[in-house]
């Protein structure tokens, strides 16, 4: 079957993710048509596609004992000049975030992995362009404000074009609210409400 790239996240609901998505497009990253907006839980990485069965039931275990969860975006950040991003930050949902991206990366699981960097949930709108573009980025979306809840996570596939697509959706499991400790939660529906910049 051969190698295959994968990668998990949460979507950035609309009207926010295209809205993000277009202005990456606008700054230069020529990257952003291919790349849906979103918060990674695992990083690419290439697997064995015979292990797809294997990795599925894995995240489904994960999502299972996963609850929905607020999240919350404000205002821009940059991990400049140890990595060439600008992103939006995530301001409310970072530790339940840590939570599931240990889990999905567990080093009893199919994808275990170590990371480049620390884990630091964010929303990347530029990745490698020009310094004056980045800055832009930075400066353009500073104002930048979208909420929602998080009724889980998916896991995307990157073609040989470059293009991530949707491979599978996992809702979490059922139960009561508890951001801290990630109990068993309801699903939810993105409750969103419009960008606070169209610049």
């Amino acid at each position: 079957m051969g190698t295959v790239t994968l990668g998990v996240s949460i979507a950035v609901p609309e009207p926010y993710g295209s809205f993000l998505q277009k202005r990456r497009e606008g700054f230069g990253d020529p990257h952003a048509h291919g790349i849906p907006t979103h918060v990674t839980l695992l990083p690419p990485t290439e697997v064995d596609g015979s292990c797809l069965p294997t990795i599925e039931a894995h995240l489904a275990e994960v999502a299972a004992a996963g609850r929905s969860f607020p999240m919350r975006l404000s205002g821009t950040g940059t991990f400049r000049p140890l990595s060439p991003v600008v992103f939006v930050n995530v301001v409310e949902g970072s530790s339940a975030c840590a939570w599931l991206q240990k889990r999905i990366r567990d080093t009893s699981g199919p994808v275990a992995r170590e990371l480049q960097f620390p884990y630091h949930p964010h929303v990347t709108i530029a990745h490698g362009i020009a310094e004056e573009a980045m800055d832009r980025a930075f400066e353009e979306l500073a104002d930048f404000e979208a909420a929602w809840t998080v009724g889980g996570f998916a896991l995307y596939e990157q073609g040989a074009d470059g293009v991530w697509r949707l491979e599978r959706e996992y809702p979490f499991g059922q139960g009561e609210q508890d951001a801290a400790s990630m109990a068993p939660g309801v699903p939810h529906q993105g409750v969103v409400r419009p960008p606070a910049t169209s610049r």
